[in-house]
């Protein structure tokens, strides 16, 4: 039932295999806006053992390719694993010779993390190829070009982050974990959900002192517990398949049923769950065109 947790890298006479593994949101805490339309926001963010596969082979022609297998992901320079290899040979100042192959898994549009994981990772397989070229500091910079949440995944596997999520405060605390990964058929604009959202300054002061209270405390485990996502009501509101879904989800476990980021992927945490009862719950999830997966945390 647990899926096992693989290594980051694998090298091979062929080139480099790297993983870039899914996040989930223990907490996801939305403020203010701010002057770039963006909000400030503090999130405490998990890594999970489930990856997209990026492999890497130098060599092959004097330019960038990026080649696209498995779930849908944008083609070309709209992908940001071409960003990500742009800004890195741009960076050490050098013409890009690399073959790409993306084998995608873990669902675009789900609040996963996936592209922002492909991105980081690219990143670190890249220095990794040149012989850890670029300083840590210089991997931030471009990782902070590329989007808010993709410096998270250079390091972790657990951290609070803050501003747009670029600020990124490791958690060096350990936390495992087991969880039932929903993943719906559902495709929710992250946009809109935040143009739909509305602010509650005193609700995220309320659960931030909280919440930095429980990490203070290395009391991690709380924390899920609260189911502490801002924008979930928005989210549910936006679609209400998705609410429905997660009353259902919440009736057959008897547990808190989480949103992951903007959605539209939910969660439930649980370190007793049975095969019996998973099996039941992933039958009733197939019969609504919902994939569901147990999944640990990451080691790394």
């Amino acid at each position: 039932m647990n899926r096992e947790i693989l290594p980051q890298f694998e090298s091979s006479e062929k080139g480099l295999l790297v993983r870039a593994p899914a996040k989930i949101n223990l907490s996801l805490l939305i403020a203010d806006k701010r002057p770039d339309n963006y909000h400030n926001l503090e999130t405490v963010m998990a890594k999970i053992a489930f990856y997209d596969e990026i492999f890497l082979e130098t060599g092959q022609s004097s330019k960038l390719e990026l080649v696209c297998k498995g779930n849908w992901s944008p083609e070309g320079k709209d992908n940001l694993v071409y960003k990500a290899a742009e800004f890195f040979y741009k960076a050490i100042e050098k013409e890009p010779d690399v073959k790409i192959t993306l084998t995608k898994n873990i669902p675009a549009g789900s609040g996963l993390g996936g592209a922002s994981s492909d991105a980081a990772s690219t990143v670190l397989a890249l220095n990794k190829l040149h012989n850890e070229i670029l300083h840590e500091n210089k991997l931030y910079d471009i990782c902070a070009q590329l989007g808010s949440d993709v410096s998270f995944f250079l390091n972790g596997p657990l951290a609070l982050c803050t501003g747009r999520g670029e600020k990124v405060e490791k958690i060096d605390k350990k936390f495992g974990f087991l969880l039932i990964l929903i993943l719906p058929n559902i495709n929710i604009s992250t946009k809109r959900v935040y143009e739909a959202y509305k602010v509650d300054m005193n609700r995220f002061n309320e659960l931030s002192q909280k919440i930095r209270g429980y990490i203070s405390d290395n009391k991690i485990t709380l924390i899920p517990k609260l189911c502490a996502n801002m924008l979930a009501k928005t989210c549910f509101l936006v679609d209400n398949n998705l609410a429905l879904l997660q009353v259902k989800i919440r009736e057959m476990t008897e547990r808190p049923v989480c949103l992951s980021g903007s959605g539209s992927a939910l969660f439930v945490l649980s370190d007793d769950v049975s095969y019996h009862d998973v099996d039941i719950l992933r039958s009733e999830m197939s019969s609504r065109n919902c994939n569901c997966i147990i999944v640990s945390s990451n080691e790394w």
